[in-house]
C-alpha cells in the first residue's frame, strides 16, 4: 500500500479529473495548492512511480522600451522611406536627415537596414539616396504590430517567417525574449490504477498549535510525517577554490613523501634569482622584457650574504674553485643587489642551500608564485605557480631524479605516461625536460630538472650532489582537471567553480 501525503492526494485527484495529464498551472488552479506545494508533491510522486514530469521550453516575446517607441512611430528604415517618398523618391542624405527627424545614429541604422532590405540604393560619391522598390510591410514590422496588440507572444506558436523576425529583432535590441519551462504531470500505469481505486483526502497538519492542543482537535488530525528522503534545494556553501584545494593536497602529498617545505620572498634579490644560479649578468633572460624589476626601492641589502657573494663573483669571472673557467666577464655586485619580482622558484632553493637550517641528507619543496612579462594566451600567464624541489645528499644520480619526476607525473597529475628530453639550464648539468601524456588531453610539458652544477653548489658551501626541478604546477592541475586554457584557473564561471575541478 502506497502511503500518500495530503498534497500528493490532492494532486492525484486533479489528474484523475483531467484524464491523467495536466500542466502544473492547471493543477494549482484546480487544487488550490501553491505552485511550490504541487512541485514538491510531484517530485515525491515521481519517486513512488505514480506520475511522470514532462518539461517544455517556451519563449515569451515582448517589446522593450525601444520596441514600444517603434511600435508607435515606425522603424527607422520605415521613417526614412516615408521621408524619401515625400521628397520624390530621390534626395540627398542630408536633406532626408532633416526631413525624417532621424538623429545621426538612427539615420545610420535606417540606411543600413533599408539597403539590406533592398528598398534603396545609395550613391556614396554624390551623397544621394534613391528609392529602389516599393517597400512592403515585412515580417519584422508585422511582428511588432502583433506584439503591440497582444502584449506577449509565444515564439513557438509563430510561423517560420515570424520566428526568423524574432531572431532579427532580438539582435537589434527591439524586443525582449524570456525563456521559461512549462511542466506537466502525467499519471503512470501504477498511478492510474491507484486513482481508479479511489483516494480519500486525509487532512494533515505540519505542526501543533496551542489551539489544537487546547481544544483536543489534534486527536482527530493526522500529523504529517517528516520524509528524510525528500529532495531539497541545492545549496552552495562557501568553500576553497578548486585550484587552491589542489595546491593544499599537493603539499600534503609532498610532506607524506618526506619533503619539507621551504619558503622565500616574492620580491627577490637578483643575487638569488640569477647570480647564485650561475646565470651571467649579460644573459638575454635578464632583460626587462623577461623579468619584472622593482622601481622603488631599486636595490636591496647584500651585506648578510657577503662571503658567498664573493665566491659567486669569482665563479662568474674565472670559475673560482669549481674547476670551471667561469663566464669571463666583470661581475657587478651592484647588479646583484637589484630587486625584482621572483621569476623562478629556484631562487628559493638557492636560499635554502645557504640556510643554516639545511639538513644533509634532506628533501625540500616549495609551491610559490612567480612573475614574468609573458604574452597572455591559453598556455601562459604573467603570474604562475611553480613546484620547486631539491634533494640533497651523497651518491645521488640522474636516475634518482628521473624516479622522483615520474612519481610526480603519475601520482599527482595522474598522467598515463611520461617521457624525458634533454634540456639546457645555466644552473644544472645534466638537464632534462619532463613531458607527460593523458588520454583525451595529449602531451604537455611540465618543466625542467637536473643536477645543480658545482658552480652553483660550491659557492654556497654545498659539496654533495643536489637534484633540482621546477615544474609548472598550474599545468599539473590543468591536466588533472581536464582544462586546456590556463586562463580558466581564474574564471568566474560559477558552474565550473561549483562542479568542476573536483580534484
Amino acid at each position: 500500500m502506497v502511503e500518500l501525503r495530503e498534497n500528493e492526494q490532492r494532486t492525484l485527484i486533479v489528474l484523475k479529473k483531467v484524464d491523467g495529464q495536466a500542466s502544473v498551472e492547471e493543477i494549482v488552479k484546480s487544487s488550490g495548492l501553491a505552485h511550490a506545494a504541487v512541485m514538491r508533491a510531484a517530485l515525491s510522486l515521481v519517486d513512488k512511480d505514480l506520475v511522470r514530469i514532462y518539461e517544455e521550453k517556451q519563449r515569451k516575446v515582448s517589446l522593450n522600451d525601444e520596441g514600444r517607441l517603434y511600435a508607435e512611430i515606425g522603424l527607422p528604415e520605415r521613417r526614412l522611406i516615408n521621408a524619401l517618398k515625400n521628397m520624390g523618391s530621390e534626395a540627398s542624405i542630408e536633406d532626408i536627415a532633416r526631413t525624417s527627424s532621424l538623429d545621426r545614429q538612427s539615420l545610420s541604422i535606417a540606411l543600413g537596414w533599408a539597403a539590406r532590405k533592398g528598398w534603396v540604393k545609395v550613391e556614396t560619391e554624390k551623397g544621394l539616396l534613391r528609392l529602389f522598390k516599393e517597400p512592403l510591410i515585412e515580417a519584422d514590422e508585422r511582428l511588432i504590430s502583433l506584439i503591440k496588440e497582444k502584449k506577449v507572444l509565444i515564439a513557438e506558436e509563430l510561423d517560420k517567417e515570424l520566428q526568423d523576425a524574432v531572431y532579427i529583432l532580438k539582435r537589434r535590441g527591439i524586443i525582449q525574449v524570456d525563456e521559461e519551462v512549462l511542466r506537466s504531470l502525467k499519471l503512470t500505469q501504477a498511478g492510474l490504477e491507484l486513482v481508479r481505486k479511489g483516494i480519500e483526502i486525509e487532512e494533515e497538519v505540519s505542526q501543533l498549535t496551542p489551539k489544537l492542543i487546547a481544544t483536543g482537535k489534534w486527536r482527530q488530525l493526522k500529523l504529517r510525517k517528516y520524509d528524510i528522503k525528500a529532495p531539497v534545494a541545492i545549496t552552495w556553501p562557501g568553500k576553497k577554490h578548486p585550484y587552491l584545494r589542489f595546491l593544499d593536497k599537493l603539499k600534503e602529498k609532498l610532506v607524506a613523501f618526506g619533503f619539507r617545505e621551504m619558503r622565500g620572498p616574492i620580491v627577490e634579490l637578483s643575487f638569488f634569482n640569477c647570480d647564485s644560479l650561475y646565470m651571467p649578468q649579460d644573459h638575454p633572460a635578464r632583460e626587462i622584457h623577461d623579468m619584472y624589476f622593482i622601481k622603488e626601492p631599486a636595490y636591496g641589502i647584500l651585506k648578510p650574504y657577503k662571503s658567498c657573494l664573493i665566491n659567486v663573483k669569482e665563479t662568474h669571472e674565472n670559475g673560482w674553485k669549481t674547476g670551471s673557467k667561469g663566464w669571463g666577464y666583470k661581475f657587478s655586485i651592484r647588479k646583484a643587489g637589484r630587486l625584482m619580482l621572483r621569476s623562478q622558484t629556484t631562487s628559493v632553493s638557492a636560499r635554502t642551500l645557504l640556510s643554516k637550517e639545511l639538513e644533509i641528507p634532506g628533501k625540500y619543496f616549495s609551491v610559490a608564485r612567480c612573475y614574468r612579462p609573458e604574452v597572455i594566451d591559453k598556455t601562459h600567464l604573467t603570474e604562475f605557480n611553480q613546484l620547486e624541489g631539491i634533494v640533497v645528499g651523497e651518491d645521488l644520480a640522474l636516475r634518482d631524479l628521473l624516479g622522483v619526476l615520474e612519481k610526480f607525473a603519475l601520482e599527482i597529475a595522474e598522467a598515463d605516461k611520461i617521457k624525458f628530453r634533454p634540456g639546457y639550464f645555466p644552473f644544472t648539468e645534466p638537464s632534462v625536460e619532463l613531458h607527460a601524456y593523458k588520454e583525451g588531453y595529449g602531451w604537455l610539458e611540465f618543466g625542467g630538472a637536473g643536477i645543480f652544477r658545482p658552480e652553483v653548489t660550491l659557492p654556497l658551501g654545498i659539496s654533495v650532489p643536489v637534484l633540482a626541478w621546477g615544474l609548472g604546477v598550474d599545468r599539473l592541475f590543468m591536466m588533472k582537471a581536464g582544462i586546456d586554457d590556463i586562463r580558466y584557473l581564474f574564471t568566474q564561471d560559477l558552474d565550473w567553480l561549483r562542479h568542476g575541478g573536483m580534484v
